[in-house]
């Protein structure tokens, strides 16, 4: 009885593989950044004579009732709806990162108050956070953007913390107190490069819970204005025409938003997977 020696993947063909997934993944949202730009503003412009037209080869995504393209629409909307997540993203994490650093170096006090704030900002329900925040901010872009940012940093503070929690027990960090550095020091030297993986991985896993959230906000009305195409935008105007018979005016651009939140989330997990030794080896 012979063996076959490629039966299983090697190491090497699991990293080809992420790799070849996070390329995917990039270039997808490459390509939706790219036909957003190519339409232009053809998404804005109205034709009544082609208005409440159904999916077809020549407008995959159908006409809305004043004739507008629904795919130039929906590729506008995903690209702000993008934008905006990335951003929001990118905030929260940058505060988790910072509260993770001085919740783990600048002593008990203070670890005990960014605990406090973690606690709280985890038992509060996000969408109620999410309004009062946005309302607060006037809505639009920069209403959605901190009210996002503000409400998805404490997971990610938890996971900062704790690692650098384990990192400050190591020997180099011990020697380095003991050399007279301070914490300012130990943490841009030593504790930076070893949780920058875990803010990337975090802030791309974050990703998906900020877009979605910031499309509910905008969906319910407190995000961006009914004259702006975000996704949020398109699927509260859609409702009103369900009941008519047009249901790709909801499913297109819902079906779309699902895919691409989808689509980040596999990012994230690749990127977790390529980053950490633990997994990149098996």
């Amino acid at each position: 009885m012979t063996t076959n020696l490629f039966s299983r993947s090697t190491p090497w063909d699991l990293r080809t593989r992420t790799l070849m997934t996070i390329l995917a993944c990039i270039t997808f949202f490459a390509v939706i950044f790219i036909s957003a730009w190519l339409y232009g503003e053809q998404g804005q412009v109205t034709n009544l004579g082609l208005r409440k037209l159904p999916p077809s080869w020549e407008r995959p995504f159908g006409t809305d009732w004043l004739g507008r393209d629904m795919l130039a629409r929906t590729l506008k909307g995903l690209r702000l709806s993008l934008s905006v997540g990335l951003t929001a993203a990118a905030c929260s994490a940058f505060i988790a990162l910072l509260f993770g650093l001085a919740a783990a170096m600048l002593g008990r006090t203070v670890d005990l108050i960014v605990t406090w704030l973690v606690d709280v900002g985890m038992a509060v329900p996000h969408l109620v956070l999410l309004i009062l925040i946005s309302f607060a901010c006037g809505g639009g872009a920069k209403g959605v953007i901190i009210a996002v940012a503000a409400s998805h940093w404490p997971s990610l503070t938890r996971v900062i913390r704790a690692e650098i929690l384990q990192l400050r027990s190591a020997d180099y960090i011990k020697l380095s107190r003991q050399f007279g550095k301070g914490p300012y020091w130990i943490a841009r030297r030593h504790l930076l490069p070893h949780v920058i993986p875990q803010f990337v991985v975090g802030m791309l896993l974050l990703f998906p819970h900020t877009i979605l959230h910031a499309a509910g906000l905008t969906f319910l009305g407190f995000g961006m204005s009914p004259h702006t195409p975000a996704i949020g935008v398109l699927l509260a105007e859609s409702m009103r025409y369900l009941s008519m018979g047009l249901w790709w005016l909801a499913v297109a651009p819902g079906i779309a938003l699902i895919v691409s939140v989808k689509v980040f989330d596999m990012l994230g997990n690749n990127f977790r997977a390529l980053l950490d030794p633990r997994t990149s080896q098996e």
